[in-house]
């Protein structure tokens, strides 16, 4: 089983890109992020059309989400963290797939530190802590899936020293990632290439791409109850190459059936 997460940057304006994809690397799961459309702009034809089916959360403005399956029987469970019921923004989603929790988030980035925004990603991490060690209670097979705007270690970024000061890499949020890892999720990316400079992320400035100047914010974590069953994985980094697309390349891991 192929799952993904692609933080696609506008679904509508980059909607060829998605499909291409779709089509080039088929894979069973898809977690969709900044979908910036509301929810009766989201492409569900076209969607359809391409093989998949859905559930989402949009909203007019930088966030959205939304998961794709293939072929898979798909029930929601919750289209917002739990935790704190005045907050509007659409940065999560929950559902059912092929007996796995599959929760795919898009994580407040944070910036400018400090601030309150900073304040706001620092409370939306506490509640993301809360829910997975409830999943981790319930002993359930779960993914927690996205782009977490989170650079996890010096090796997920070029040239860290940079990032000191940005919401993206501040002690506090990489302390709150290895504080999941310690719980007993497992960051899949990393475990397969311990040692690789591996990159989901390259800003649109300076050719970043090109120097291959990027960022690791996009992650795949897998419950204890899914790591054995973890085959391989990647990122389909020429995506980022392509035209009009993302600034986030796709991500992947394939997962064994269940013995």
């Amino acid at each position: 089983m192929k799952i993904a997460t692609y933080n696609v940057n506008g679904i509508n304006g980059r909607l060829p890109v998605l499909l291409q994809w779709l089509k080039e690397a088929q894979p069973d799961i898809v977690c969709l992020q900044e979908l910036k459309a509301p929810q009766e702009r989201f492409p569900i034809e076209e969607i359809n059309a391409a093989g998949y089916q859905a559930i989402w959360k949009g909203q007019k403005s930088w966030n959205g989400v939304a998961i794709l399956t293939k072929d898979l029987e798909i029930t929601e469970v919750q289209n917002t963290l739990p935790g704190d019921p005045e907050d509007v923004q659409s940065r999560y989603i929950e559902a059912i797939i092929d007996q796995m929790v599959i929760c795919c988030l898009y994580l407040p980035n944070g910036n400018p530190y400090p601030g309150p925004k900073f304040d706001y990603k620092l409370s939306w991490i506490k509640r993301l802590k809360k829910r997975t060690n409830e999943l981790i209670s319930m002993e359930l097979p779960a993914i927690i899936i996205g782009d977490f705007n989170i650079i996890p270690t010096a090796l997920d970024a070029h040239h860290p020293e940079r990032w000191e000061d940005n919401a993206l890499y501040r002690i506090e949020v990489k302390k709150a990632y290895q504080e999941l890892l310690k719980k007993g999720w497992l960051d899949s990316i990393r475990t397969l290439f311990p040692d690789d400079e591996i990159y989901t992320f390259w800003d649109y400035l300076y050719k970043s791409y090109d120097r291959n100047a990027g960022l690791r914010l996009d992650h795949i974590l897998l419950s204890p109850y899914l790591v054995s069953r973890l085959q391989s994985g990647g990122v389909d980094r020429h995506v980022r190459g392509w035209e009009k697309t993302s600034d986030h390349a796709p991500v992947w891991i394939e997962l064994q059936k269940e013995k």
